[in-house]
């Protein structure tokens, strides 16, 4: 079968560049049984092509940048058909595919993957924030032979206005990512980490404060923050200026083993974001046996109240109260644990291939049945 994933970007020739690790778990997989081209929107500075994890990336690298992805799709059809399109996140992905398959007469399938269904004014964040971005995201929609999304509130929020989807996880490399059982807390400070990427989305602004809180009750901790720092220092800044400093560690960016052995080392993740699809450091956590305690987005929401603690976005009192009551009752907290892993362990990235192949398959197959029924019966 041959592939095309249209995506944001995340494949970039260096890690430095930005890298999406479930998208390169995703591509690893279907390369390895399907002949996949992946069309980057955005990623490098100029139009480029390399071969990626057994696949084939080809960047637009230049704008219009929507207009080169859909040209290269095309070219690379002329060369042999597709059979399926895949698009991660609606706009412009999504756009892009729809467009592409009206002209190439290919499937499309949708995963939504992002802020696309968000809408928060302050920050300048989310797809249905102005009435032209809920217009380019209707169109992405619109045109999905099927979606896909990796959380429940994702689904249940796509179905409110008036499209059918299926949840989809965004699976972890178990291979890359070993399974930690649950485990009692160890004497000493409170291990709390956060994996985010420092940003307004993410809201490390409510995240110090609720720490500054728990601080407050008397509680001893650490708090470990791993991400990349798109604010120029000021969450840093901020740590300092509350009186946190001393008990907050900013690691920026660590490799995957680095990152495994802080996140298997802490006592609870930590969320604060005001918007999710997932996000995959939940899932990361549960395999490893911490629980999560965090805003009510993706999966923190959908896993609450057994497999994890969900609090109102921007709620830093109701983050730390959280956080400390789960620090007091060690049993609940391995409990949580528990059940998070047992639920994250059947979705890993294996699963999400398979699962994605699948619809691939019943997406051709409707095409070819769609096909037969418009020219009839041969006489």
């Amino acid at each position: 079968m041959k592939v095309g994933l249209v995506v944001l970007g995340g494949v970039a020739r260096r890690p430095e560049d930005g890298w999406i690790p479930c998208l390169h778990w995703l591509i690893e997989r279907l390369a390895s049984r399907h002949d996949v081209h992946v069309f980057s929107v955005y990623g490098a500075p100029r139009p480029d092509h390399y071969a990626f994890l057994g696949a084939m990336v080809h960047h637009a690298g230049a704008r219009p940048a929507a207009f080169r992805t859909a040209t290269a799709i095309m070219a690379e059809h002329r060369r042999a058909r597709f059979d399926v399109l895949h698009a991660f996140w609606v706009v412009p992905p999504g756009v892009i595919a729809r467009v592409t398959s009206v002209l190439i007469g290919c499937p499309v399938l949708l995963h939504v993957s992002g802020g696309e269904l968000a809408s928060v004014p302050d920050i300048r964040y989310g797809g249905l924030r102005t009435w032209a971005g809920r217009l380019w995201t209707r169109i992405g929609l619109s045109g999905a032979s099927q979606i896909t999304a990796a959380s429940a509130p994702l689904i249940d929020q796509l179905g409110a206005m008036g499209y059918a989807a299926e949840r989809v996880p965004l699976g972890v490399d178990l291979t890359s990512w070993p399974v930690v059982a649950p485990r009692p807390r160890r004497s000493g400070p409170a291990r709390l980490v956060h994996v985010a990427s420092l940003n307004p989305v993410k809201d490390q602004v409510t995240l110090l404060e609720a720490v500054r809180l728990l601080a407050g009750k008397g509680v001893d901790f650490v708090l470990d923050i791993a991400g990349v720092d798109t604010l120029g220092g000021t969450i840093q800044a901020l740590a300092q200026r509350t009186g946190i400093g001393d008990r907050v560690r900013f690691h920026g960016v660590l490799d995957r083993v680095r990152l495994h052995a802080l996140m298997a080392d802490a006592s609870i993740l930590l969320v604060s974001s005001r918007h999710e699809a997932g996000p995959l450091v939940v899932l990361e956590a549960a395999l490893v046996g911490v629980p999560t305690v965090g805003t009510a987005v993706g999966h923190v929401a959908e896993w609450a109240p057994d497999a994890a603690v969900a609090v109102p976005v921007r709620d830093p009192e109701a983050l730390a109260r959280e956080t400390f009551r789960l620090l007091q009752d060690d049993a609940r907290r391995v409990a949580l644990g528990t059940e998070a892993q047992r639920r994250a362990l059947p979705y890993d990235a294996d699963w999400t291939a398979r699962r994605f192949e699948a619809l691939y398959e019943e997406l051709t197959e409707r095409r070819v049945l769609n096909a037969a029924r418009r020219t009839g019966p041969v006489r």
